[in-house]
């Protein structure tokens, strides 16, 4: 079990308190250069290796998730190969350490694990990344975009022009082209999950840009689930609050910020990884089939619209 949790037997069916079933994060100030890489963090984010449970709810189905490597989408990649899928995982060459965690408890899991570094806020990576991983997983009918960059800016003034496009070439673009190229792949049954954040929502005035891509996302994926409802394909938002991630510590925010990370929530706690990949898994999962143009939020009791 990972050191921020506080019961050592439960997995996610566990019924017990949510405010409290995970400790307080309270994390001391820390700082990696972008990208950030979760090994080293303190505490180190749970990711539901001890204690995510599968069901067999994903039984023979191959999904792509971008940043897959740590944070959510490691949770989310961990948890649909313990569903019975096989899983290929971008991320960035620095990321290798945590994406080789991931995909060895992949493995573990019984499922083929497919690692595909590179950059996704090139188009033609992008095309090449659906490529490889419908190559190597045979097929692909689970999308799940979730790679994302977030540094907090304090003045407009200061927040340059090369990091308000690499954003959105990261955020938005990168959904755009991946899906894109996805689409001839996925059959009638598919599921495409994306990322937002709560920030879509209620935007810190600190990170204006990332905020921006978040809402983007929010909008293109309630079109995208209209347009794509004929192919009978399915298209999701998962909205997560305040999360524990390598985000956190590579400048996603101030180190005020970071401090009080805990005290954004309602639940008076930040969220672990593993507490977002259930939401992922039944989006996925025929159990949602009559959802599609949903936002999800998992936010710890924070209103949103």
């Amino acid at each position: 079990m990972s050191p921020t949790s506080s019961d050592d037997a439960r997995d996610q069916y566990t019924f017990d308190n949510p405010v409290t079933r995970y400790a307080r994060v309270e994390p001391p100030v820390q700082h990696q250069p972008e990208p950030g890489v979760q090994g080293p963090m303190r505490p180190v984010p749970d990711l539901g290796e001890e204690s995510y449970r599968g069901l067999g709810r994903l039984i023979g189905r191959r999904a792509l998730i971008t940043g897959g490597d740590s944070g959510i989408g490691g949770a989310v990649a961990i948890a649909f190969a313990r569903e019975g899928a096989d899983v290929a995982i971008s991320y960035l060459p620095d990321e290798e350490a945590d994406a080789r965690h991931v995909l060895d408890l992949i493995q573990a899991a019984g499922r083929r694990g497919v690692g595909l570094p590179g950059d996704i806020t090139d188009a033609a990576h992008c095309r090449q990344l659906v490529s490889d991983a419908v190559e190597q997983l045979g097929g692909l009918d689970i999308l799940v975009n979730n790679a994302g960059k977030q540094i907090a800016v304090d003045r407009l003034e200061d927040l340059s022009d090369e990091q308000f496009e690499q954003t959105f070439r990261t955020n938005v673009f990168a959904n755009f082209w991946i899906t894109k190229a996805a689409l001839p792949h996925l059959p009638a049954g598919a599921s495409v999950i994306n990322t937002a954040s709560l920030e879509a929502y209620q935007p810190s005035p600190e990170r204006v840009d990332y905020a921006a891509t978040k809402a983007a996302i929010n909008n293109l994926s309630k079109g995208l689930a209209q347009q794509l409802a004929p192919r009978g394909i399915r298209v999701n938002v998962v909205a997560p609050g305040p999360t524990w991630t390598a985000l956190q510590v590579s400048g996603g925010v101030s180190d005020e910020q970071m401090k009080a990370f805990d005290d954004e929530s309602t639940y008076q706690r930040a969220g672990q990884p593993a507490e977002l990949a259930p939401a992922y898994v039944f989006l996925a999962s025929a159990e949602s089939s009559y959802v599609s143009g949903e936002t999800l939020n998992v936010n710890g009791a924070m209103p949103t619209p």
